[in-house]
């Protein structure tokens, strides 16, 4: 005979349904009762198939844990009868994820085709299809896509629902290259104003939702993308306590990361005011040509007095450009986004297929003739890896190029002289963008490579009028600041002070100084050097033509003397090459140097905005 089992409650609470009876056989699984604790139900099923030979509770008993609910006697029982008619299955999903899923579709393209519309009327994308092109298939994963405005008090909320998805603004996580590279360093942080919400401005809500990215982005450490079009401020909102809201979190939070992770801008059409203060602390800009860039609109300088303007008439691309703002100008969107993903990476690793340059080449580049001019853009193109140049600001700063580059797939900053702008003479301009260059690399583990040709720092009245003196000290003091690999290849001319600072400090601060056979180095050029050093000698001789043949004299021995073999010949740097094994020597110290070691914080503080 079997015996009798008791069912006890397993928690303390109330007897909210009673669902069987005494004598009634119940099923394996099958719900007894149900005990409501702290305003949940928690169903008490049947352990096994029986009879129920007796109930100790009514429905509204207050019960202990342990109380005696059910006499239960375990043993066959025949199956339940089946329902002559099945039930049907529901139609879609319940309510409550139905609900879910309408208010996520409110603010896709599919269900705003007049917003569509207007975008293609600009010859623009939407806000979604950028983020789409640019991230990897099916990854972005996006943080409060169900916010709206915060002007509850002046609208009706299912027009804020409908008009205002985002409050203008799609934040997430993504995976970008994520073909090229590790996983653990494709994840991206991509936030992007919507124009087609309130002008993309800047809402309260929406500086809630960067806090909360931007706070994301800093403790996993991760890249972040921002498309940044959009009109500023906001000043419509209604529902927030304050005044003015200048207690918002999100600039700080913004400025912080800087030096931290790589920042990327992004900017087509109108970025005024808030939208531009969060471009300008980007490490790079990239902007489309048809980008007006300003820290106010048409508005805000009418209403300082300061005259009527179309959104057209402030920071066009051509001035932003010139003016080194602009990092990097693009035609469209799509360019953009294709340049971001480039820019980004060089900082998420080594690509494992590359192709090299015809290294031959480099020995033709730089003329015997050593007035003749040359291209320095060529050097580049030819010494790195094919198709992995990206310069940034080249129409600022023409005397100095920065790029970054890969050398068998392995990133590295490039900064090099330019010959054809006052002889790559390091002036006022040329001095910041090396600066903050190096900041940039320095801050995120990339090796730098100089290529040296100036005859120094860029002299003179005019030039000491644009502040020459703190430039140059800039260029030194970051420069002894690294702490990534970097090296020195003096393609012609290495003189004084400014081919020092193209080297660190020194040539014995880099891993390695080396030049190429035009190579020609000296405490300062070799005409002046002449001319300051022999003027009594010069002035003695009256005949200008005798003058003028003692004079190219004086520079031929001085060349012979400072010219690369010679110099190397004392050790004044490391070796001359042939221009073939610059590759070479650059993967030796990129091999030999320590890794980077892994971090949680900041090397540097930040990098410089200007």
């Amino acid at each position: 005979m079997t015996s009798s089992v008791s069912i006890t409650s397993p928690l303390q609470g109330t007897v909210w349904q009673v669902l069987v009876a005494t004598g009634e056989q119940v099923q394996a699984g099958q719900q007894l009762l149900i005990v409501e604790s702290m305003k949940m139900e928690h169903p008490i099923t049947a352990p096994e198939s029986g009879t129920v030979r007796h109930v100790h509770v009514d429905k509204g008993g207050q019960i202990a844990k342990g109380t005696a609910l059910i006499t239960f006697e375990p043993g066959n029982v025949a199956p339940a009868a089946k329902a002559s008619v099945s039930e049907p299955a529901p139609a879609g999903p319940r309510k409550d994820l139905a609900e879910v899923l309408e208010r996520h579709a409110i603010g896709l393209d599919a269900r705003r085709p007049h917003a569509v519309e207007r975008r293609r009327n600009r010859s623009r994308r939407t806000a979604r299809e950028n983020i789409a092109d640019l991230v990897d298939q099916d990854s972005f994963v996006e943080y409060g896509p169900l916010v709206i405005a915060a002007q509850r008090r002046r609208r009706d909320l299912n027009d804020l629902i409908e008009r205002t998805p985002a409050d203008g603004m799609i934040s997430g996580v993504a995976s970008i290259n994520g073909e090229l590279f590790d996983p653990s360093t494709s994840q991206v942080v991509v936030v992007s104003y919507d124009y087609t919400v309130l002008a993309g401005t800047q809402g309260q809500q929406n500086h809630r939702k960067k806090d909360r990215i931007f706070a994301l982005a800093e403790r996993q450490q991760l890249p972040v993308v921002f498309f940044t079009e959009g009109g500023g401020g906001r000043p419509g909102d209604t529902d927030g306590l304050g005044i003015a809201g200048l207690d918002c979190l999100a600039f700080a939070y913004w400025g912080k990361l800087s030096g931290l992770v790589p920042i990327i801008g992004i900017n087509a059409g109108y970025c005024f005011a808030g939208n531009a203060a969060i471009l300008a602390c980007c490490d790079v800009i990239i902007a489309t040509e048809d980008s007006n860039i300003g820290m106010a609109g048409p508005a805000m300088i009418e209403g300082g007095g300061l005259g009527a303007y179309h959104p057209t008439e402030i920071g066009p691309i051509d001035t932003q450009v010139a003016n080194g703002v602009v990092d990097i100008k693009v035609r469209d969107e799509a360019e953009g986004v294709a340049v971001a993903k480039q820019y980004l990476s060089y900082f998420q690793g080594t690509l494992a297929q590359w192709s090299a340059p015809n290294q031959e080449a480099l020995a033709t580049i730089v003329p015997e003739n050593r007035k003749q001019i040359y291209d320095m853009r060529d050097v580049i193109a030819g010494l790195f890896d094919e198709g992995s140049v990206l310069e940034l600001r080249p129409e600022w700063a023409p005397g100095m190029i920065t790029s970054l580059a890969r050398v068998e797939g392995r990133p590295v900053g490039v900064v090099a002289n330019n010959p054809q702008h006052l002889g790559g003479a390091i002036d006022r301009d040329a001095c910041d963008a090396a600066a903050r260059f190096m900041q940039l690399c320095d801050a995120h583990d990339i090796p730098i490579v100089f290529l040296c040709d100036t005859p120094g720092f860029m002299v003179g009245p005019a030039s000491e009028e644009q502040g020459m003196v703190r430039r140059a000290g800039r260029m030194f003091v970051v420069g002894a600041s690294l702490s990534v690999p970097f090296m020195t290849i003096i393609t012609r001319k290495g003189y004084g002070l400014g081919a020092q600072a193209m080297a660190g400090g020194g040539f014995r601060e880099p891993i390695f100084t080396v030049a190429w056979p035009t190579g020609e180095i000296g405490g300062m050029g070799l005409e002046g050097a002449v001319t300051l050093g022999y003027r009594k000698e010069l002035d003695a001789i009256e005949d200008p033509t005798q003058r003028a043949a003692l004079f190219d004299q004086m520079v031929q021995r001085m060349y012979d003397h400072g010219k690369a073999v010679s110099a190397a010949s004392h050790f004044e740097f490391d070796d001359v090459i042939d221009p073939e094994a610059s590759r070479s020597w650059i993967m030796s110290a990129l091999l030999s140097a320590p890794p980077p070691q892994p971090r949680t914080g900041k090397k540097r503080r930040c990098v410089d905005a200007v």
